[in-house]
């Protein structure tokens, strides 16, 4: 099972990749080395204003709330987003 820090990791590749953002781009829009983003990715630790520079870069913001909260409104995203992708039946119309 993979740990959290490589779950965030592999969440910040794929908003990258979402945002056509090779890791060379990446890294000269928020200034750092190649070496230190691809770390990032992979999942290892890192200081909290790399990260905030990280989120910055790919037009995300860092929430904190109580866990129940955080369970409650991840679960609102994941429906909300549901809902904004059509089901096989609309595809095939």
């Amino acid at each position: 099972m993979p740990t959290k820090l490589a779950q965030y990791g592999s969440l910040l590749r794929e908003r990258r990749e979402e945002l056509g953002l090779s890791q060379q781009d990446m890294r000269l829009k928020i200034g750092m080395s190649q070496q230190q983003y691809q770390r990032i990715e992979a999942g290892s630790d890192t200081r909290l204003s790399t990260l905030l520079r990280v989120l910055e870069g790919l037009g995300l913001e860092l929430l904190i709330a109580p866990k129940e909260q955080a369970r409650a409104l991840q679960h609102e995203l994941t429906h909300r987003n549901d809902d904004k992708v059509p089901h096989k039946s609309e595809q095939q119309r």
